[in-house]
């Protein structure tokens, strides 16, 4: 990207440049997207979603973002992994998913995105869940991004809407790489135990050694599936490799999947080796 005019460099030539970059990293030549994303000031974007502003200060930063106070609105988390461009894979995310009234901003590494779509709150999941099954077709974002969607909330609660959309990111996986907070339920106490528990907890420990053959994605499949044939699908499969996948997952486990105690054990270890991992 080059800026030029005549005179001295502007103060805000830098803020231009860096918006222009995040702009051409996902935007392509194709027919023109109906609802572009709007690239957010990061300071206005925390001010919203921060622990210690006034109200007033908040609702003045709404404003200048261009949101309706007197609307509902949904904080959506972006978490990119590893040499990845949150902001960017955010608004690669939100860019064909319609009139969402997007803003976005990376915060901590994380890319905050506030929504305020003229259908309502109850719009966002869906358009999400469509957008994503489209870009993991044509793979425009990588199996590393993990979403977390908040509640809706008014707009000066906006804070707890991100608070619950960081917290659903901890419980995506690849399998589910979107998770809606209210969903999740009872659930999200288990985020309350350290990391350091989790780790150490036997059944944690023995996922850990079946990650290492690729046993642990059939353990998965089968779990989210509920099915034997289901999970040789999801996994293309056959129906006989699987089962002889998960006789094996049991030895190492020491319990039968075959009951539902067994996979209820199984699905919580599961659920506290990625919450381990996400810490």
């Amino acid at each position: 990207m080059w800026l030029e005019r005549a005179g001295e460099p502007g103060p805000l030539d830098v803020l231009v440049l860096e918006r222009l970059a995040i702009s051409a990293k996902v935007l392509k030549p194709v027919e023109p997207q109906p609802a572009a994303p709007h690239l957010a000031d990061p300071a206005l974007v925390e001010l919203v979603l921060g622990e210690q502003a006034a109200d007033e200060d908040r609702t003045r930063a709404l404003t200048l973002l261009g949101l309706d106070t007197t609307r509902p609105l949904r904080v959506v988390a972006v978490g990119s992994g590893p040499g990845r461009d949150a902001g960017a894979d955010a608004v690669a995310l939100v860019a064909r998913g319609g009139p969402l009234g997007a803003r976005v901003a990376v915060v901590g590494g994380v890319a905050a995105v506030v929504l305020q779509p003229r259908e309502g709150p109850d719009s966002v999941v869906p358009t999400l869940r469509e957008t994503l099954a489209l870009r993991a077709k044509d793979r425009t974002l990588p199996d590393t991004v993990r979403v977390g969607v908040g509640d809706a909330v008014d707009g000066l609660a906006a804070r707890s809407s991100w608070l619950q959309a960081r917290l659903a990111t901890r419980f995506a996986a690849k399998s589910r790489p979107l998770i809606v907070h209210e969903d999740l339920g009872a659930v999200t106490l288990l985020a309350e135990i350290p990391a350091e528990q989790l780790r150490a907890q036997p059944d944690v420990l023995a996922l850990d050694a079946l990650a290492e053959n690729g046993d642990l994605e059939t353990l998965e499949a089968f779990c989210r599936t509920g099915s034997l044939r289901q999970a040789a699908i999801a996994l293309h499969r056959h129906h006989s490799s699987v089962a002889a996948r998960l006789a094996h997952v049991e030895d190492a486990l020491g319990w039968t999947l075959d009951d539902p105690a067994g996979r209820f054990r199984a699905r919580m270890a599961l659920v506290a080796r990625r919450l381990a991992e996400s810490a």
